[in-house]
């Protein structure tokens, strides 16, 4: 028998275990990463511990994971020599997800600079 966090995932090709961890997102375990020449995919397949109380997946959710996805995606492209923090992050939700689905953030990095990069997301 499972419960709603022993769901057996199926992971899209390309995908691993995400290399860091962080007490803001060990909740939502398993995260999985897919990296390419400038950024890092996070992916993960939606369950129960992703919903809020009316059982739609959490928007905050999919922002934090968002915010995390740029952020990588920036040390990715600049070859992990600058440390980023988040000065700025708008969300704009124009759809839903629903438990059982894959959920992958797709960042793409539009500028860096010696202390500062620019990144935008997109939810699939």
């Amino acid at each position: 028998m499972t419960t709603d966090t022993q769901i057996a995932p199926d992971i899209p090709d390309g995908f691993e275990p995400l290399f860091r961890k962080s007490p803001l997102t060990e909740p939502w375990e398993p995260l999985y990463q897919k990296k390419t020449e400038r950024s890092v995919i996070i992916g993960l397949r939606l369950a129960r511990p992703h919903t809020n109380g009316r059982g739609l997946i959490h928007g905050g959710l999919i922002a934090a994971l968002s915010d995390n996805a740029m952020g990588y995606s920036c040390g990715q492209a600049t070859g992990w020599t600058t440390s980023y923090v988040t000065i700025s992050l708008t969300v704009d939700f124009v759809g839903s997800a629903n438990i059982g689905q894959w959920l992958a953030i797709e960042s793409d990095v539009i500028k860096t600079g010696s202390t500062i990069c620019f990144a935008q997301s997109l939810i699939k």
